[in-house]
């Protein structure tokens, strides 16, 4: 994740943009949520998509999710390495049973 959130701190800087404020962040991020939940839905949900609708894929809708996601913690200053291993610790420990297959 380091990587990536390097990546898109470098993007930000070349263009001169700077980050949008947290709650802009979020707002971004939301909106990503929503282009990804309309492609599943296209794909594995009861909704078609009409004729008229922008071709778009599920994993080009994860990468902007990504994207924004990594602009959100930047602006924060969270390192998602450090968020991911701690969320890793709370799965292997508090939750190690919680979704054990039932008999």
């Amino acid at each position: 994740m380091r990587k990536i959130q390097k990546q898109t701190d470098d993007w930000i800087k070349k263009c001169g943009y700077g980050y949008f404020s947290p709650h802009g962040c979020f707002v971004a991020m939301a909106e990503e949520v929503g282009e990804l939940a309309r492609e599943i839905n296209h794909v594995y949900g009861p909704k078609k998509k009409k004729a008229t609708e922008k071709n778009n894929n599920i994993a080009d809708e994860l990468g902007d999710l990504l994207f924004t996601t990594a602009c959100l913690a930047n602006s924060l200053n969270i390192d998602l390495d450090k968020s991911f291993e701690r969320l890793l610790k709370k799965l292997y420990t508090r939750d190690k049973d919680r979704y054990k297959k039932k008999k």
